[in-house]
């Protein structure tokens, strides 16, 4: 039974149906050393990330500095776990305070399996976040014969692009799998929905507050934006016709409590609190986007 059938049907289940996560990476500046510039054995591995991003610059005149994912290495990892009635059970980040990729890979992976095999539900997880935990399991050996299974109905297996049910990429439904640009991103679709989105920390800030020794920081700001994807894929069932938008509401408000409990220990979640806002229907002659008559 799929989750959306379980709900309608009223059936209640304490399983984890889904698994929403975020991830925040590095470059490894070690690897790029070595196979962007082995002349230089010398360069330390600081400096060859710094070089690498100048020579990206220059080259994509000075639109962006983004190291490819294959250089990266997920250093946070936060995970939202969802019920079958897309109700929030608890957000959590993986190896905190250490944050050493390889636990927080193995962790990541074993979660899924213990899960059974939940669905993944992310943000431009496809074109990243994905990717980079399978590199990741390939850098360190970690074996997922379930997720990398290969036999049977292409459509069936869970690396196929259009199998929704192991991976929900919220941006390929908003984008109809890329025939539009979501232009904004997670941040635009959150702060349409009144959520925070981006607050003092940004992606192009993870570099240099690792550099730096701000882990925890990376940390905080990847679980904000992991509660951002789930509010923004609650909107995406009611749109899809799985949830009412009163049903959606309810189940903000009971995120919202979690939120409120769990502040207590993490100031990150009382930042994000204080930016957070109830979405409220609009009426047709009420939208404030239409000017004064």
């Amino acid at each position: 039974m799929q989750a959306w059938d379980a709900y309608k049907q009223g059936v209640t289940t304490d399983r984890t149906a889904y698994l929403i996560f975020d991830i925040e990476t590095v470059v490894d500046g070690r690897l790029v050393q070595r196979i962007r510039y082995p002349e230089a054995p010398t360069l330390t591995p600081a400096a060859a990330v710094a070089q690498y991003r100048a020579q990206l610059l220059e080259s994509s005149s000075g639109k962006s500095d983004f190291v490819p994912a294959t250089f990266h290495l997920p250093v946070s990892v936060a995970v939202a776990k969802v019920d079958a009635s897309f109700a929030l059970q608890e957000v959590r980040t993986l190896d905190r305070p250490r944050f050493r990729p390889q636990v927080i890979t193995r962790s990541f992976w074993k979660g899924w399996h213990s899960y059974g095999h939940p669905t993944l539900v992310t943000f431009n997880g496809r074109g990243f976040d994905l990717p980079v935990m399978e590199l990741a399991a390939f850098r360190y050996g970690i074996s997922v014969p379930a997720w990398f299974q290969s036999s049977g109905p292409s459509y069936n297996q869970p690396r196929n692009r259009y199998n929704a049910n192991a991976h929900l990429d919220l941006q390929d439904v908003l984008s109809n799998h890329g025939a539009l640009s979501v232009a904004g991103g997670l941040n635009l679709c959150a702060q349409i929905l009144g959520k925070p989105g981006k607050m003092d920390t940004k992606g192009s800030m993870v570099q240099s507050l690792w550099e730096a020794g701000e882990w925890t920081r990376i940390d905080d700001y990847c679980m904000c934006d992991a509660l951002d994807t789930y509010f923004v894929f609650l909107r995406t069932r009611v749109v899809a016709g799985q949830l009412t938008l009163s049903e959606e509401q309810g189940l903000v408000m009971k995120a919202r409590a979690w939120i409120e409990q769990a502040q207590a220990e993490n100031l990150a979640l009382r930042d994000y609190l204080a930016n957070f806002r109830m979405w409220s229907e609009v009426g047709d002659e009420d939208d404030p986007f239409l000017p004064a008559q």
